[in-house]
């Protein structure tokens, strides 16, 4: 895996496909794999091959709703917005207590929708993580800013792992709350060591990142964290 992003970091596209394709070969079970791999295909303007790899993928791990969000977000991001929400459906239908899944329902709705959809949502997987920061985040798009910290509160309390609901609640003390309130919530992430979450991962699991502390990488990824709307 760290061989292909080299490959990439360097331009290198045939050595960084070939190094990739070697390793799903052995490691087909490798989620994270995959995902770099069509993120990869993407980045070349390859979505026929993204999409491939990824069909590939949820074939070979089934009912995985980390792949199905995978794939989701390329057609966002390539703008294929019907597709997106085509896939999404299918994700839900094969997957119908996925959190992760349910989360990304609540933030691709419309912003009048989002607050039916985030009940269901808490109806399906109401202790889930993923949910609960979506939750959170729709508060604070809101400007419920005491209903948004007490559900961000809620969230790290829930799933302390999870490095992304630790980077939405740094950033939204950082607008909203006192030096205080912020140092609380970053030296508690420090403690939490959190080891996943999407953005997270994507930001530890940089190669360009590899000597970071967790205080640096929070640093970072808040730095680059849109407020939500």
């Amino acid at each position: 895996m760290m061989v292909g992003q080299l490959y990439a970091s360097k331009g290198d596209v045939e050595s960084a496909r070939k190094a990739y394709a070697e390793g799903l070969k052995h490691c087909s079970g490798c989620i994270a794999m995959w995902i770099l791999a069509a993120q990869f295909e993407e980045e070349q303007d390859c979505f026929i091959r993204a999409r491939a790899l990824l069909e590939k993928a949820r074939l070979k791990n089934p009912k995985n709703p980390t792949l199905w969000l995978a794939a989701i977000r390329i057609e966002q991001r390539g703008g294929f917005g019907e597709a997106a929400l085509n896939l999404l459906a299918r994700a839900l239908q094969d997957c119908p207590n996925a959190g992760l899944l349910w989360a990304e329902a609540i933030q691709i709705e419309s912003r009048p929708a989002r607050k039916s959809k985030s009940v269901d949502a808490l109806r399906k997987c109401e202790h889930d993580p993923h949910v609960l920061l979506a939750v959170s985040k729709l508060f604070w798009s809101e400007r419920k800013v005491n209903k948004a910290r007490e559900w961000f509160n809620r969230t790290v309390k829930v799933e302390p792992d999870l490095g992304d609901s630790w980077a939405y609640y740094y950033k939204f003390e950082q607008v909203h709350g006192t030096e205080e309130q912020q140092n609380d919530v970053r030296n508690r992430c420090i403690q939490a060591e959190p080891r996943h979450g999407e953005l997270w991962c994507s930001y530890s699991k940089n190669i360009a990142n590899w000597r970071c502390s967790v205080g640096e990488i929070l640093d970072k990824l808040v730095q680059n964290l849109p407020i939500p709307n």
